[in-house]
């Protein structure tokens, strides 16, 4: 007989938003409050810290932060635990050579030492860019805007991606080639008033459940839901309309969308002509993509189609929302670019009630790629291979435009340059690649290929296992800074602590590195509100324009939306209205291109990178649940949540269970043409029947990116997590796991 997963039984119990209550851990009570934001997923809601001495030992709801309104998600209420966590790094460590695969603690001062020489060794011998620096997501905008100076600045390294690779890069892509800008179009308010709620390939649930409650508000008032997935997630099954999409086929739904508004004249016309440029290309493309053919490719009903296109195209009001489900795709860009000219076509951008945003999976995903840590892009959002924009940030930088390098590669790229001897050194901060990219098991090797490896990081992560130099890392509230959540509102963390042991807030290792390297002009912040004041200048006219926002604004107006020019400027919740403050259309049009006017593009369907055949004949795809986040390396440190959803477990239909032989509980077998893969089954209604789903948190013989696929979007470069080909079976005998 068919189960729930069992995270998934009680909605009300398990899945956000819900009314968060005071924790404290056991121990002393708290001897002060300090307001500050979650330390995980992009929406950064609003809390309230507890701390005695030098410890967090619990929380108070914040319900006066408007985002979020003391709501919390599960591991929001259990984020605080991880901080007296006895993996925690306390001291700088060297990889020991009398015990493969161990450690030995070493004086943080003569690490620092260590990595430097190693950086001079290998750059004096092989060039600067033999040295690659990674990334994350999870950074302040401070700590982001750093990590790209010190890339070009200090190395001058062309070889700088971050882990946002493998979140929104697809999105940003579409929406900067769509509007000219790569940001929500809308704060979350927007949603509440929208007639029709469009949510394609995002578990809200679990992934953003605070957004949840908007969702909740809007069908409260009337909204009508639709929500495309292969899987009926927790808020799917609550949902008007579910369209169980095929993976790898959303651009055929959104073709077959906008065919059935032009074929009944759903369209706005006056938007289209005053506002937008490119639609007769794009009708005649989707001439093609009737319902039945769209039925065909998408594996949605052809009356379901119909019934999602007429409340689509008729509604008043909408906001359509999306996420990883149709980014994590070889052709991701062209699943977005389908999307927004669906909304295009609507008009229904830039007033109230009527909206667009792509929902940002890590902390700080919006600013963390929008200040210079992505390998083609320098603060701001600016382009490094434009002229005007090289010469802005070099002269901030106090350099010359021709010193500063020219566009690096992707992460995934990064690896394959090890493989080929390119890349010889390596540093990474707050990045898991070993369990968080496709493939994993090259990632492994390649890491044992490099000359030196340095990680910093506050837990010894997998990745981490490999290095030469680990250096120990800040926690969220152990700094202060600026986020940028979900809406592109700009917020101010505040630090609770002071790091434990010899542990050193990240942007302090970075400068001590520079310092020992000699190169240390520029290098000399004496805290983040340096940094960020300098970050304000060097964003400066840019599309991501930071100018006016200051640490005394986000505290007095609960952050503040970005572009804003000037300290009198009120910020920019809604983008696109009439008269809004557009640098690069000057006034002349809603959209941030020189005519004003937003681009509809052609969108071709392609089949995934690895479709299904004879010898793989099952579709895994891969994705989250409620109480893991990312790799887990701070998750799977915090009991309740680890209680929660303990292990991966391989989710599949009842048809397809029977099929195999495969009872709920049974250990099961994953086989790729990258590896294997085996965890128990979880036998779920809530799946199509040719598709297998895995959680992706785990390490080692539990990790799912084992199997999945490297093929990546040629534009983003962001993989198919979503899709690649499978056989599954029965095991003979549960598996030895062993941590890789």
């Amino acid at each position: 007989m068919a189960t729930q997963p069992a995270p998934t039984r009680d909605l009300l119990e398990h899945f956000g938003p819900h009314r968060a209550y005071a924790i404290d851990a056991a121990g002393p009570e708290a001897d002060r409050l300090v307001k500050t934001h979650c330390c995980f997923c992009g929406q950064q809601c609003g809390i309230q810290l507890k701390v005695n001495g030098n410890r967090v030992v619990g929380f108070e709801p914040w319900e006066e932060f408007p985002f979020n309104r003391g709501m919390l998600c599960p591991k929001g209420v259990k984020r605080y635990l991880q901080g007296s966590h006895p993996d925690r790094l306390l001291h700088a460590y060297q990889r020991d050579p009398a015990a493969p695969g161990g450690f030995r603690p070493l004086p943080y001062a003569a690490a620092i030492e260590q990595v430097a020489a190693a950086i001079q060794r290998i750059q004096a011998q092989y060039g600067n860019d033999a040295f690659a620096v990674l990334s994350g997501a999870s950074l302040t905008n401070e700590k982001a805007y750093l990590m790209g100076k010190f890339a070009r600045m200090c190395l001058k390294t062309a070889n700088l991606d971050y882990n946002g690779r493998l979140c929104m890069v697809s999105a940003a892509a579409a929406n900067k080639l769509a509007f000219g800008i790569d940001r929500a179009a809308n704060p979350w308010s927007d949603i509440v008033a929208a007639e029709v709620v469009w949510i394609s390939g995002a578990n809200i649930g679990e992934c953003a459940p605070i957004t949840t409650h908007y969702v909740w508000q809007a069908r409260e008032k009337g909204a009508r839901l639709i929500v495309v997935d292969p899987r009926i997630t927790p808020l799917a099954r609550t949902c008007d309309l579910f369209l169980p999409v095929k993976p790898g086929r959303d651009v055929a739904l959104f073709n077959g969308i906008l065919h059935l508004m032009i074929e009944n004249d759903w369209l706005d016309h006056d938007f289209i002509d005053a506002h937008t440029i490119g639609f007769d290309k794009v009708a005649e493309q989707v001439r093609n993509w009737t319902p039945r053919r769209t039925a065909e490719v998408t594996g949605i009903a052809e009356r379901l189609i119909r019934q999602a296109a007429q409340w689509w195209g008729t509604a008043r009001t909408s906001f359509l929302l999306h996420a990883r489900g149709i980014e994590h795709h070889t052709h991701g860009v062209q699943n977005v670019l389908g999307a927004i000219n669906m909304v295009l076509a609507s008009g229904r951008l830039g007033r109230p009630g009527c909206g667009y945003a792509t929902i940002t999976g890590q902390g700080n995903g919006q600013g963390g790629r929008e200040h210079g840590q992505k390998c083609d892009q320098l603060p701001g959002g600016r382009d490094i291979t434009q002229p005007a924009h090289r010469a802005h940030v070099a002269a901030v930088w106090g350099i010359e435009p021709e010193e500063l390098p020219g566009p690096g590669v992707d992460v995934y790229e990064i690896f394959r340059k090890i493989d080929r001897g390119e890349v010889r050194g390596l540093l990474s901060i707050c990045f898991n690649p070993k369990v968080s990219l496709p493939d994993n098991t090259f990632v492994g090797r390649m890491l044992d290929k490099l000359e030196f490896y340095v990680a910093i990081d506050f837990f010894l992560n997998e990745t981490a296992r490999h290095a030469d130099i680990v250096l120990p890392g800040s926690l969220h509230e152990e700094d202060e800074g600026t986020v940028t959540q979900i809406e592109g509102r700009v917020l101010k963390i505040n630090r609770c602590v002071d790091p434990p042991g010899e542990a050193r807030q990240d942007w302090r290792i970075i400068q001590d590195i520079a310092a020992a390297l000699g190169r240390n002009r520029g290098f000399t912040f004496a805290n983040p509100r340096e940094i960020f004041e300098e970050l304000r200048r060097a964003s400066a006219g840019g599309i991501a324009d930071y100018a006016g926002i200051t640490y005394e604004r986000l505290a007095r107006e609960f952050g503040v939306f970005w572009p804003c020019p000037s300290e009198d400027h009120p910020g920019t919740p809604r983008l696109f209205e009439d008269g809004s403050w557009n640098p690069v259309a000057r006034g002349q049009g809603r959209f941030y291109f020189p005519d004003g006017k937003a681009r509809f593009h052609v969108t071709a369907y392609a089949p995934p990178a690895e479709d299904v055949d004879d010898a793989y004949p099952i579709i895994l795809t891969t994705g989250r649940v409620v109480s893991q986040f990312l790799s887990g390396t701070q998750t799977r440190r915090i009991g309740p949540l680890v209680d929660q959803y303990a292990e991966p477990r391989v989710e599949m239909h009842p048809r397809l269970a029977s099929r195999l032989g495969i009872t709920d509980g049974d250990w099961t077998t994953i086989v790729s043409r990258r590896g294997s893969c085996t965890l128990r089954a979880q036998v779920v209604t809530t799946i199509r029947p040719d598709t297998v789903f895995v959680p992706y948190h785990w390490p080692g013989a539990r990790s799912i990116n084992q199997v999945t696929i490297a093929a990546q979007d040629p534009i983003s470069k962001i993989p198919e997590f979503k899709v690649c080909a499978v056989r599954v079976f029965k095991a003979k005998a549960a598996p030895e796991y062993e941590e890789r």
